[in-house]
């Protein structure tokens, strides 16, 4: 038995938007000596997500198999809604205050459609965010 579709399979680019789920991508990368004080910044900010932001369905801190300074934020959203909570959230106003200190570089790729008004958001952000549109596909989030 199959799971219902919340957005059948389409190829018109029009079936995803502001109520369509998708996928953020936050590429970090920590300055040398810093990754331990990286990974508490991390730590408190994961919790914080996960107490305050009911519409982030997965959030985790991956490092990368061949470079201990290399992470990625994975993040599944809900919808626009929940992307806008997310940058709202005073958890993540400290984490970017904080990880200054400690973070070499930081990029965003969001990989889904956004409604104009949160794609301004995004690209609004103080560093590198890259927006990849829904061309074709479904999805089983609801």
């Amino acid at each position: 038995m199959s799971a219902s579709l919340s957005v059948p399979h389409t190829n018109d680019p029009a079936a995803f938007g502001a109520s369509t789920p998708f996928i953020l991508i936050a590429r970090v990368r920590v300055k040398p000596g810093k990754v331990k004080g990286y990974l508490a910044i991390a730590d408190q900010t994961d919790l914080g997500v996960s107490d305050s932001e009911p519409g982030m369905l997965h959030h985790t801190f991956d490092v990368s198999e061949d470079d201990d300074h290399a992470y990625t934020w994975s993040e599944f959203y809900q919808n626009d809604a929940a992307l806008e909570a997310h940058l709202s959230n005073p958890v993540i106003g400290a984490y970017l205050q904080n990880h200054a200190a400690v973070c070499e570089s930081f990029s965003v790729e969001v990989y889904g459609t956004l409604s104009d008004k949160t794609a301004k958001a995004a690209r609004a952000l103080p560093f590198p965010v890259k927006i990849w549109k829904t061309a074709l596909g479904y999805s089983r989030v609801k």
